[in-house]
């Protein structure tokens, strides 16, 4: 008895150690980051479309400062901060204007892109307006441009950032599901709703496979989202809004904050 006490204490000891070393270690990574400058890339679900608070300066890029980039840049402050991750951004788009802020003292890069090569806004549009079977043939073809046309294009991509920022760290963050399915929801039907989850989860494997190429970290949300999909009741994600057509689809500022920041952290 008086053995088996001991080695439950001293197990207890062990856990409580190497629980307070894996804290240390997540916030020595992070310090080591932020000793670098932090650049965000990417598109709308980096900018932050859809939680509201967007710089001025930001134009149509729409940058929110409820986006997880900037909650991670006002808890860290690293070195420096570009904030160059913008609405309706394509993987040619990143490649053209938002490399500028990355260099040799780089220490974290984010981005998200490929949604927007793939058609995600017109694949949702269809989605709504059309058809189950019209929709599920738009997913099919985005799904056949993602395997066909995406890999290399966020080869580029990649390729370019280690290149301007061969010392960064980089973390290529991934799409939420779209959907909580088996309840009862006005808007699309199950069979689309159904389709453009797994249209998701397509993409995020095929971002995640590149970014393991590269020897990125690929951020994956849909554990932290699990619970806030669209017609969960507490959904991180707005459903679409004829009032403001382009935040449809987007993470709220709770999508960001609960959904977002959380696997940045992590991940750093």
């Amino acid at each position: 008895m008086r053995r088996s006490r001991l080695v439950v204490f001293v197990s207890s000891l062990l856990l409580a150690a190497g629980t307070a070393l894996t804290g240390a270690t997540a916030a020595h990574a992070a310090q080591l980051a932020a000793t670098g400058g932090y650049v965000a890339l990417g598109d709308s679900y980096s900018s932050g479309v859809g939680a509201g608070s967007y710089l001025g300066s930001s134009g149509d890029c729409k940058r929110s400062t409820k986006a997880y980039p900037y909650l991670w840049n006002a808890a860290h402050a690293p070195a420096s901060f570009t904030f160059a991750a913008c609405s309706g951004a394509r993987t040619g788009d990143v490649l053209a204007s938002q490399l500028g802020g990355l260099n040799s003292s780089t220490g974290l890069v984010t981005i998200s892109v490929g949604g927007n090569d793939a058609g995600f806004a017109d694949v949702m549009t269809t989605c709504v307006t059309s058809s189950d079977s019209t929709c599920v043939n738009r997913i099919n073809t985005a799904r056949a441009y993602v395997d066909s046309t995406l890999p290399g294009k966020l080869d580029t991509v990649y390729s370019a950032i280690r290149s301007k920022a061969p010392n960064a760290k980089v973390v290529v963050v991934g799409y939420p599901r779209f959907y909580k399915l088996g309840t009862v929801c006005l808007g699309l039907s199950e069979t689309k709703r159904s389709a453009i989850n797994n249209a998701a989860d397509h993409l995020d494997s095929a971002v995640a496979v590149r970014a393991a190429a590269h020897g990125f970290v690929f951020g994956d949300v849909r554990t932290t989202f699990g619970g806030h999909e669209i017609c969960s009741g507490g959904s991180w994600l707005h459903s679409l809004n004829l009032l403001n057509i382009g935040e449809s689809y987007h993470p709220t500022a709770s999508g960001q904050s609960g959904g977002y920041l959380p696997v940045l952290n992590s991940a750093v």
